[in-house]
């Protein structure tokens, strides 16, 4: 990637502070680094970083709370730190832009496409609305929209997230600014429409020569895109430097955690061979779900699965959104009946129950869900969320809820002391652990975990990614692990349905799938892995060996 000598962007010794009742502080520390034209500079880091508050303070789109207290942020030779909300607009869009986090709140839900990319024409010069409306169609076209005439007369809420990121990609180079901020742009979406995304802006950067601040918690991410790297822990630098240079040679200890945590770069752990005989937990046979539309058609969402899950193992559900995978589930759990097909767990033909035996069903069948943010009560203390599936299952004293709380608690590595609080007290990483108790605690023989880890930063989704080993290696338990994100199938999975348009396209051991997939779009997800050119992506995506199962 061609750079020139003079740095479109230069950050000086910066230090940005936040006041929160009356308190004021530091969260970034004299943060230095610079970025030139046609370089990609990766920003990484965990939540609580200082990554996006670097990010935001470059902008100036700082919160309210939340000010530069000293540093230099040289955009184009000019220091811009202390410019005025007024003055900073004025470039924004112009020299610099901003590509957002996530597409399905950044965009105003009443505008159309085009009424918004529109928008970003007419502030920063005089168009007249014929040019305005060729530029529309211009840009939605150069970012790769299908049928762009249609898209700009359309509304967000009526396009993929895919999408809704590319219009996001249109408005910040309409007028080709010297520096693009790209903060964590493909995390919300699928692995395949993730590469597409990033293929866009590279391609982008190398037509215009722009400059590229990538912020992003996925190291195989910068790994691929970038030529620079600068990892922050604690709102400090840890170490910067070519990306080659640092992912072949860490020189800090946080950096060679996010490496080995890190789900795409780091090397698949061994799993024993399923031993012939063991029961299935899970059988699903020729599983159909039809959903009936308003226009009075059918659709059918699922169509003829089928797969068995032995008892104690983990059988992985793979699929980008549309897929079917949270419609197979929502059927194992018993929240829908399906069409046709039979799911067997244990002595349940679950299509077939009634709502008594239902009731007694979903004890054997827990699901932990996605967000940890939104799966808990936030009036509850940590101790009620845990309880309440004893309160709804079966009358058990309270000094014996007491000790199960307590002991599943201690199990997934709660301390007591957080039982008393509620669920905005704690982290990420302590939620989901909540959940997993909630959902352990009645003794289920199969946890459904839908999308359990993706909300979660590297290193947390790898504690959680352990805990779970560790709980079905002690207690024998069965999971079904919806995920999108064939990194980490690989570290925890023995078997995989690999679900496209509702049917199953791959089916076999995650050995099997990743070194000899039967179908192109499974090798099309493999191939969409972050990390390719990490020194050990090879090994790291196909090497498997037999081993304690973990």
């Amino acid at each position: 990637m061609s750079a020139s000598d003079k740095p479109v962007l230069e950050v000086r010794d910066l230090n940005v502070s936040y006041s929160q009742r009356d308190i004021r502080s530091t969260v970034v520390h004299g943060v230095s680094f610079s970025v030139n034209a046609g370089e990609v500079v990766a920003l990484v880091g965990e939540s609580g970083s200082g990554k996006t508050s670097t990010a935001q303070a470059v902008i100036g789109l700082l919160a309210e709370n939340g000010r530069i207290e000293s540093g230099a942020i040289v955009l184009n030779g000019e220091d811009i730190s202390r410019w005025s909300n007024a003055r900073l607009r004025n470039i924004r869009g112009a020299v610099v832009s901003l590509v957002p986090q996530d597409p399905g709140n950044s965009l105003n839900p009443v505008a159309t496409i085009g009424e918004q990319v529109r928008e970003i024409l007419s502030i920063h010069g005089r168009i007249s609305r014929r040019e305005a409306d060729r530029r529309v169609i211009e840009l939605l076209t150069h970012v790769g929209l299908s049928e762009p005439e249609l898209r700009a007369k359309q509304y967000p809420h009526e396009l993929s997230g895919g999408m809704k990121q590319r219009v996001l990609i249109a408005i910040a180079i309409a007028l080709r600014p010297a520096l693009i901020i790209a903060d964590e742009p493909t995390s919300a979406l699928d692995v395949t429409v993730q590469r597409r995304i990033l293929d866009l802006i590279d391609d982008l950067r190398r037509q215009y020569g722009t400059a590229v601040l990538l912020v992003t918690h996925d190291l195989g991410v910068a790994a691929d895109r970038s030529d620079k790297i600068i990892v922050l822990q604690g709102g400090r630098i840890q170490e910067q430097g070519k990306t080659a240079d640092v992912l072949a040679a860490p020189q800090s200890a946080y950096t060679r955690k996010l490496l080995s945590d890190a789900p795409s770069l780091a090397a698949a752990k061994p799993r024993a061979p399923i031993e012939p005989g063991r029961p299935a937990a899970l059988t699903i046979s020729n599983l159909v779900q039809d959903f009936n539309l308003p226009s009075g058609k059918t659709f059918r969402a699922v169509d003829d699965i089928s797969f068995t899950v032995p008892r104690g193992t983990t059988h992985a559900v793979v699929g980008e959104s549309g897929s079917g995978k949270t419609t197979t589930i929502r059927a194992i759990a018993g929240f829908q009946k399906p069409t046709g097909g039979q799911i067997r767990i244990g002595d349940f033909d679950v299509g077939s129950l009634n709502s008594k035996d239902l009731r007694q069903f979903r004890r054997k069948v827990q699901l932990v869900y996605q967000n940890p943010w939104a799966s808990l009560d936030p009036r509850q203390t940590v101790r009620a969320i845990i309880e309440e599936p004893l309160l709804n299952f079966e009358p058990v004293a309270r000094e014996e809820r007491d000790r199960r709380v307590a002991a599943i608690a201690d199990r997934v590595g709660l301390p007591t002391t957080l039982l008393s609080r509620l669920p905005h007290a704690l982290s990420g990483g302590q939620r989901q652990r909540v959940a997993i108790a909630r959902a352990l605690v009645l003794e289920p023989e199969v946890v459904v975990l839908d999308e359990a880890v993706s909300a979660l930063d590297v290193t947390v989704q790898a504690q959680i990614l352990d805990l779970l080993a560790e709980l079905q290696r002690d207690l024998g338990l069965t999971y079904v692990f919806v995920s999108h994100d064939l990194a980490v199938v690989r570290q925890i999975a023995d078997t995989v349905s690999v679900l496209h348009n509702g049917r199953q396209v791959d089916y076999g051991t995650v050995e099997q799938v990743f070194s000899a997939a039967s179908s192109d779009y499974t090798r099309e997800l493999i191939d969409a892995i972050p990390g390719a050119k990490f020194p050990h992506a090879d090994i790291s995506r196909h090497a498997f060996s037999a081993g304690p199962l973990s």
